[in-house]
């Protein structure tokens, strides 16, 4: 879905041309148009409005690249709610096409009595803090994630290097005995029957009928087996003549692990439940601040190109998309007596999910593109 925001002068031959592109484009294809009131705004000197006509291309883009990066956050924690991403950008509770066709003016947020600088310096202010709380709440979830991911990858992979925490229990232990203990060996698929025969052989004090499969996965198997403390030194080493291997495994470390697991788990829940409602939030006032930059620039650069006393009218076109270069042709043409020196060019668009905004080009009025893409993330 894409709108252009244009501005022209209220002279009888603009108005004229605005009059017969409304009843052209009613006539051969549904484009819309809505007249975008805005307050009275304080114009400021010469000087001001060439200054701030360059801060606010700067604004634009830098405000348009935040809502990317806080989209892209919000897409992040909800990848597993992808399709109700949408639902989430509802500013003044609207979607985002009936709050740019519906368009007002927040008195509160940015009071039109305030000189032009100081609003944009408002919206400024207001689009940097929530850039720099974003990177500090991001950094903070993405921290647990990587640290969640870290212990994930020890649980995959092989019997001969995963982490053990998860397969094996207390109970299939001896714990806390002065001279019995229990090791745990990764045994070949194709071993086992071998295994059965020569555990028992590999130190005489190896408890009979001891050995138990905890678990297996892929080629291999983890095995128990219960025998003297003193002896295993000796089993280990038989052991590997048979390339069995025993692995390491601390009871008291691996239920730290499990520990650190659970808070993580809990710490990453409580992350995302609030950056999520942070980031509701916050995406939304970025769009409207972002949406009120584009009007404060074509206001500036109304004021630049046409003149003084402010004599002009804001119109948001809704452009057929099948017919967005027939009506550029007839709009440069209906409104070529503004600057005759003028020349289209096609507009270059910048993507982001769902919304983006087309580079200013320079025409003999002044428009602004602004693109709305309006589709489900799977």
């Amino acid at each position: 879905m894409e709108f252009w925001l244009i501005s022209v002068p209220l002279d009888k031959v603009s108005c004229q041309s605005l009059e017969k592109l409304k009843r052209v484009t009613a006539k051969n294809d549904p484009t819309t148009s809505t007249r975008v009131h805005i307050p009275e705004l304080k114009v400021g000197t010469l000087d001001v409005l060439l200054g701030l006509s360059d801060d606010l291309s700067r604004l634009d883009s830098y405000a348009e690249g935040v809502l990317h990066h806080t989209w892209q956050g919000l897409s992040d924690v909800m990848e597993e709610f992808s399709g109700k991403l949408l639902e989430s950008m509802l500013p003044n509770a609207v979607d985002l096409a009936t709050y740019v066709t519906k368009f007002q003016w927040d008195r509160a947020k940015y009071p039109p009595m305030q000189p032009l600088k100081t609003l944009t310096d408002i919206i400024s202010k207001q689009v940097s803090q929530v850039d720099t709380e974003m990177k500090s709440r991001r950094a903070a979830y993405n921290n647990v994630k990587s640290s969640i991911q870290s212990i994930e990858r020890k649980t995959d992979g092989s019997l001969q290097t995963r982490m053990l925490t998860y397969i094996v229990k207390k109970e299939d232990l001896v714990l806390n005995s002065e001279y019995l203990t229990t090791l745990l060996v990764v045994v070949p698929r194709s071993a086992y029957a071998l295994w059965e025969r020569s555990y028992e052989s590999m130190s005489k004090f190896v408890v009979p009928r001891s050995s138990w499969r905890l678990a297996e996965i892929a080629d291999a198997g983890i095995f128990t087996v219960t025998l003297f403390k003193n002896s295993v030194t000796e089993f280990k080493s038989n052991a590997k003549k048979y390339k069995f291997t025993v692995r390491e495994y601390n009871p008291d470390e691996a239920e730290k692990q499990k520990q650190e697991m659970s808070r993580l788990a809990v710490d990453k829940k409580e992350l995302s439940r609030t950056f999520v409602c942070w980031l509701k939030v916050n995406i939304n006032e970025i769009f409207v601040a972002w949406i009120h930059i584009k009007v404060l620039r074509t206001f500036v650069e109304s004021v630049l190109r046409y003149g003084l006393p402010v004599s002009f009218q804001f119109i948001l076109l809704q452009p057929n998309k099948k017919n967005v270069k027939q009506l550029r042709k007839q709009m440069n043409c209906l409104f070529k007596h503004l600057d005759p020196a003028a020349t289209g060019k096609a507009d270059v668009g910048f993507d982001i999910p769902d919304v983006s905004t087309g580079q200013q080009e320079y025409y003999s009025y002044i428009c602004y593109p602004i693109k709305i893409k309006m589709v489900n993330p799977s």
